[in-house]
């Protein structure tokens, strides 16, 4: 009989935010995620200490997926920011980095708690009301008739992941090309609903990343091309195909499940190949040239396809099933049973052999239009070409956010120094009204005010790494950085443009520091007549919801009262 344990009491925790360990966690957080925030971000290097894969990245959805605390109220930050990534693929660091300011704001102002919340409510209104209107002076319409700031888009997302290891040219060449893998993936011409098609990324290491290319239709590994002549094309085109999603590997357990019964005597591996034998005989009368199996081919089977002129591709693996449909039109055949109906067979409008490296593929060129293409990516190491590949495709997500909402928030810390500045403006003007509304003193909501202005602005100057300087033009509000070692005076010959690229310096504008006192300002509107395009911008719908989460999120923390553990 086990000996009994007497079970031990949960742990109570007590207001978690006066907890001195809670807090030390807490700060450490906000530095390691810090870190790794903009272009310039530092790298982590993770590793679990029993052994286990080194992960090297300074992206968000990595970063806080492998990381683990044994601390409850960490924990719970962590999971809303991940949910946040799982939805939008991006801005989870800029979600991050606020929440934590704010909570850290306000123990810093000792402000109560349930003020704190109230005031973050509010001026969470005023902001996403702000952000929505179409005179909001950080916000920039897209156009769909031009690439230019779908591709500013994408480098921004790129280069702000520096673990991708990437020059400038290569950056703009992964630009490119994800823009022009989102624009094949929109069908054209279809009417009624629409659906979006996929891109399915191939890595090839060991390779330029200028090497990296994009291909309209499927790119699948096959070491089946002796069926294809010395010009690599089959010119009977369209090309018949079938696609099963059953084994044909001939063993007794890929019959699926069910009681089976054997005649003593009987030979079922026979049987079984026979079977298999009189599928392939089906599929070489309808004339088809292109097999594929998800799993595995009987090697005999394999052999016979072979013999009579079909190419076959087998373990082509669940992930490529549904985008091998959308391109083919073919139904997979889940069985080997029954003959093959005809309208399971689907068309390939054309093969080729294509060489990357070590790596043989064959390109599946769609018969008609097909929203399927194929996103090869090359680089050095595995390391590198691991983390592009999640930036791809967090980059792909974001692009298809755009045809949602056409619009994009100014990169480079200037958004978060507008938003700061138009809500101190607006705030001041009725802190009268607002303190009646929530039922607190002036000075509290004033207090809270500039705790909420301040985390804003302390995610731009987290995006500082190498000892720089962040500074606010009084005329627009937008970000400036001051480079470390400048001893140029004026300043204005130091700073060149701003953080997004729209404002240039003049020696009419006025700068101070960010995070210090300074008048009130109400940031003034763009000229319509600018030369200037923005250099940085990020996802408006990414934005706007990671900012949402982040303040609910702190609003959240700062309500816990207790942390109930059980820690048996």
């Amino acid at each position: 009989m086990s000996r009994l344990v007497r079970k031990s009491p949960s742990v109570c925790t007590d207001l978690p935010l006066d907890n001195p360990d809670v807090c030390a966690k807490l700060r450490l957080l906000k530095e390691l995620l810090g870190s790794c925030f903009g272009p310039t971000g530092r790298l982590k290097q993770i590793h679990n200490n029993i052994g286990g894969h080194v992960v090297t990245t300074s992206t968000s959805s990595v970063l806080l997926s492998t990381i683990s605390s044994s601390q409850p109220f960490i924990n719970m930050i962590k999971t809303s920011i991940l949910n946040h990534v799982c939805r939008f693929s991006d801005g989870g660091l800029f979600a991050a980095i606020l929440c934590l300011a704010l909570i850290e704001q306000t123990k810093r102002s000792a402000l109560g708690a349930s003020v704190a919340v109230k005031v973050n409510k509010r001026l969470l209104g005023l902001c996403i009301t702000y952000l929505q209107r179409e005179d909001c002076g950080c916000k920039v319409n897209l156009d769909f008739c031009s690439t230019q700031n779908l591709i500013i888009l994408a480098r921004s997302i790129i280069s702000s992941k520096p673990a991708c290891v990437l020059t400038d040219p290569e950056t703009l060449h992964i630009s490119k090309l994800a823009v022009q893998a989102f624009l094949l993936a929109i069908p054209c011409g279809n009417p009624g609903i629409v659906t979006l098609g996929r891109t399915v990324i191939v890595s090839v290491e060991g390779h330029s990343v200028l090497h990296s290319a994009v291909f309209p239709g499927l790119l699948v590994d096959t070491t089946d091309v002796s069926c294809i002549s010395k010009t690599d094309k089959l010119h009977s085109t369209p090309l018949s195909i079938v696609l099963f999603s059953a084994s044909l590997a001939g063993d007794l357990p890929d019959l699926g499940n069910g009681t089976i019964e054997v005649h003593p005597g009987a030979d079922t591996d026979s049987q079984i190949l026979d079977e298999l034998l009189e599928l392939g005989k089906q599929v070489v009368k309808d004339e088809v040239k292109l097999f594929v199996c998800q799993k595995v081919i009987h090697p005999l089977l394999h052999q016979y396809l072979r013999n009579h002129g079909v190419i076959v591709i087998e373990r082509l693996g669940i992930t490529l099933m549904e985008p091998m449909v959308q391109l083919t039109g073919a139904q997979p055949v889940a069985t080997l049973h029954t003959a093959i109906p005809a309208k399971a067979y689907g068309k390939v409008g054309d093969l080729s052999i294509m060489q990357f490296g070590s790596k043989t593929m064959l390109h599946l060129i769609p018969a008609g239009e097909s929203a399927i293409c194929t996103m090869v990516l090359c680089h050095r190491n595995e390391t590198m070409l691991n983390e592009l590949k999640v930036v791809c495709q967090k980059t792909e997500h974001v692009l298809r956010l755009t045809l949602r909402e056409p619009s994009a928030l100014l990169g480079g810390g200037c958004t978060e120094t507008h938003l700061a500045a138009y809500i101190r403006h607006k705030s001041m003007n009725e802190v009268t009204h607002a303190a009646s509304v929530l039922g607190c003193s002036q000075t509290d909501f004033l207090l809270g005010m500039e705790g909420f202005c301040r985390s804003l602005e302390s995610v731009a100057t987290t995006l500082q790494h190498g000892g720089e300087s962040s500074l606010i033009d009084l005329t627009h509000a937008h970000h400036w950085t001051l480079a470390a070692d400048v001893m140029k005076e004026p300043i204005e010959d130091s700073l060149g443009v701003c953080g997004c690229g729209v404002v240039q310096s003049s020696p009419g504008k006025k700068w101070t520091h960010l995070n210090t006192q300074h008048a009130d300002i109400s940031p003034a509107p763009l000229s319509r007549d600018t030369t200037l395009q923005p250099c940085v911008l990020d996802s408006f719908p990414v934005k706007l919801n990671a900012l949402q989460v982040a303040v609910e999120t702190a609003n959240l923390a700062l309500d816990v009262r207790y942390i109930i553990q059980d820690v048996n």
